[in-house]
């Protein structure tokens, strides 16, 4: 919870302590009811009007936040997931299959993190293994056959650390997404929902468009190991996280991505369903059907769009 949010929760919590006082007396506070809702609108508008780098990362964390999972079930129906990456194992922290938007059948995958720490410890805290970005590559060549759309849903603090994850060939597999994703002849979307943490994110988003959700970041690590590794302090993580600019007006802004999706107010967590309406909304929106008949044109603009990231002098 943001600092922020304590006043609005203390003050929620009086208007619903005056609801109650009135139902069990039996008397009329309607007045002081709408005064206070007043209030708190006020309140919230205001709290999130002007959200430090910082309140948008805390916000990014939030084990509330809908996860890949929750996005599929409200966005797209008749999904089947897919396991596996016919090399070594199913990564659970990846999941994807075939749904459809609409009447279109499309192709999805993404990050997902857990509730609660099993559910954590089961998804790996969202954090991608090599068999993971090998099943979603996987998945994009099965849509680039069937000429399938794939929707990339990113949500991860980085690519998994770990001595087994490199053993299996972490950097060469991130690689290969990267490598495969760019000349890949389908279209793709992909939508950062939370965290997009360096390498494990990047790995999922080589596309057409990138879009972030008003209150996601992404970045090439985290503030705190940003602070540690440039200062030597971890503990200057707010001031890392505003110079790194990891927001996504910061992003959009700098031309890095393309469009930042508004959530409701105080956050995607406080209104899941009408966060994924807008996600499908502008899903909805987008000329899949025209794009797959103009491929080499989407290659090119596709191409063009990361030759045009950075700024360099001669």
């Amino acid at each position: 919870m943001l600092e922020r949010e304590k006043e609005l929760a203390e003050l929620n919590n009086k208007l619903s302590d005056l609801r109650k006082l009135a139902e069990d007396k039996q008397a009329d506070f309607s007045s002081e009811i709408e005064g206070l809702e007043e209030k708190l609108t006020r309140m919230k508008e205001e709290a999130f009007s002007n959200l430090t780098a910082m309140d948008k990362l805390t916000l990014s964390r939030l084990v509330e936040r809908p996860t890949t999972l929750d996005y599929i079930e409200r966005i797209f129906h008749s999904f089947i997931e897919l396991h596996g990456d016919r090399m070594y194992r199913d990564d659970p922290c990846i999941v994807g299959g075939v749904a459809r938007l609409g009447d279109l059948p499309i192709t999805v995958i993404g990050q997902q993190k857990g509730r609660n720490t099993k559910e954590n410890v089961k998804r790996n805290f969202g954090m991608t293994n090599p068999e993971g970005y090998r099943k979603a590559l996987r998945l994009m060549k099965q849509a680039e056959k069937f000429h399938r759309p794939v929707v990339c849903f990113i949500d991860t603090p980085g690519a998994d650390p770990g001595i087994g994850a490199e053993e299996r060939g972490q950097g060469e597999a991130i690689a290969r997404n990267l490598m495969e994703m760019v000349s890949l002849r389908t279209p793709v979307i992909s939508i950062v929902l939370g965290e997009g943490g360096s390498g494990g994110a990047l790995a999922l988003s080589i596309a057409d468009e990138i879009w972030m959700l008003e209150h996601s970041i992404y970045s090439i690590l985290s503030p705190e190991g940003f602070a540690s590794i440039l200062w030597k302090d971890s503990s200057r993580a707010k001031e890392a996280a505003r110079i790194m600019k990891i927001t996504a007006q910061d992003l959009q802004q700098m031309g890095l991505i393309d469009k930042v999706l508004p959530e409701p107010l105080g956050g995607a967590h406080h209104d899941p369903e009408a966060m994924a309406a807008v996600i499908k909304e502008h899903l909805l929106k987008v000329p899949f059907r025209t794009m797959l008949e103009q491929l080499d044109d989407v290659l090119e603009r596709r191409y063009q769009k990361y030759r045009r990231i950075g700024a360099y002098t001669e």
